[in-house]
């Protein structure tokens, strides 16, 4: 319970991935307190893996695959964690079949025949080299008819009607850079990933989380608004990791975000699919299905399987998830940076809703050292 007037030397806002990173870095490296505070009941953010009553562990706000090729991550998370390798790997469902993610040339196999598969191929490898990852818009742009027209078939197969799913738009309404992102893998590595260090917590992120912040100049306080303590907390320095409109009043007008709602059901025996996820392009609302029990090994015993549905964030009703990539809300994120840097110049501004903009795991970790390092050792700011 936090009392009255309660002094940290910092109040970091956020207890996820960033939140904890960088109070773990305050809190060990310089010896200053740090109050962590979370609107949450739990610790971890987004990564919070609970194991229900059947001794699975859950991916509560969807499938977090840890993968990095950055050694300095890896070494930094391993003082809190041992390690499970995992390798990930994904299928969709296309036309009544389960085809590997992301299209690789045992897609086209499953999807063309093997014949008209090997032909194409061919064509990819002479063209683009083995081993490439081509993303479909450079295909459909290409002069080849043969390949442009692959290029068509892969975007309406796996990749236009998931993109209405996933982001309520068309995808000529977003940023190009999402469609840049969609690859044709001209090889039969059907592996999600290809970073070197692909795993998962060994006893999940949650405790990896409360290890990072079990240090005695920590407190941690949950279901805790910011806004509710920020009067009665006295702190030297903040860290936000929260929504950045949210913190400025959304005096501009609010952010987008998309968020998910997830349906979760227990079967009695398991495996329900044969990966951890499925995605669902085409069919059905949602986007995907996960199968918990997978990250842990063959599924055997129960199940509990989670489906993904996609929606519109509506603050105090549900997450903000995903940063919108349109020019608008880019514009409109601008504007918050500027008053961010006239208003609140002091303020470290820390993470995907804060920085709007979407970060994997590694990535958010990576950029929290690099503010530790780069702003918060600073020389003038060492003595706060």
């Amino acid at each position: 319970m936090l009392g009255p007037r309660t002094g940290f030397d910092w109040l970091v806002v956020g207890a996820g991935l960033t939140g904890a990173t960088l109070a773990e870095r305050i809190a060990s490296q310089l010896d200053q307190t740090v109050l962590v505070v979370d609107r949450r009941p739990h610790i971890a953010g987004n990564t919070h893996d609970p194991v229900d009553e059947h001794g699975i562990r859950v991916h509560r706000y969807g499938a977090h695959i840890f993968h990095t090729s950055s050694e300095g991550v890896w070494r930094y998370l391993s003082a809190f964690t041992d390690w499970r390798p995992y390798e990930h790997r994904v299928l969709a469902s296309v036309a009544g079949q389960l085809v590997p993610l992301p299209c690789n040339l045992n897609t086209l196999d499953a999807l063309l025949g093997e014949k008209a598969a090997a032909a194409l191929g061919r064509t990819l490898s002479d063209v683009f080299g083995p081993g490439t990852r081509v993303p479909i818009l450079r295909l459909i742009e290409h002069p080849d008819r043969a390949l442009a027209e692959l290029g068509s078939f892969l975007y309406d197969s796996l990749f236009v009607n998931y993109t209405l799913k996933q982001w309520g738009r068309r995808p000529e309404d977003l940023d190009p850079a999402v469609t840049g992102r969609v690859p044709v893998v001209i090889a039969r590595d059907d592996r999600y990933f290809r970073d070197p260090h692909q795993a998962l917590p060994a006893d999940g992120y949650t405790t990896m989380v409360s290890r990072m912040l079990d240090h005695d100049r920590i407190t941690v306080a949950l279901s805790t608004d910011y806004e509710s303590i920020r009067a009665s907390i006295r702190c030297k320095r903040l860290v936000f990791t929260g929504p950045i409109d949210e913190f400025f009043e959304c005096v501009y007008g609010p952010l987008p975000y998309r968020s998910l709602r997830f349906e979760d059901t227990e079967l009695p025996i398991g495996p329900y699919q044969p990966t951890a996820v499925v995605n669902y392009p085409n069919e059905y609302a949602y986007t995907r299905i996960i199968e918990h029990a997978h990250f842990a090994g063959p599924v055997t015993g129960s199940t509990r399987i989670t489906r993904e549905y996609p929606e519109e964030y509506l603050p105090r009703y549900n997450e903000p998830y995903y940063p919108v990539p349109t020019e608008s809300s880019r514009t409109l994120y601008k504007r918050y940076a500027a008053l961010r840097a006239e208003v609140a110049p002091t303020v470290i501004f820390a993470g995907r809703l804060a920085k709007y903009r979407y970060f994997d795991m590694d990535q958010a970790v990576n950029h929290a050292l690099q503010l530790f390092r780069r702003e918060i050792c600073a020389d003038d700011l060492v003595g706060v």
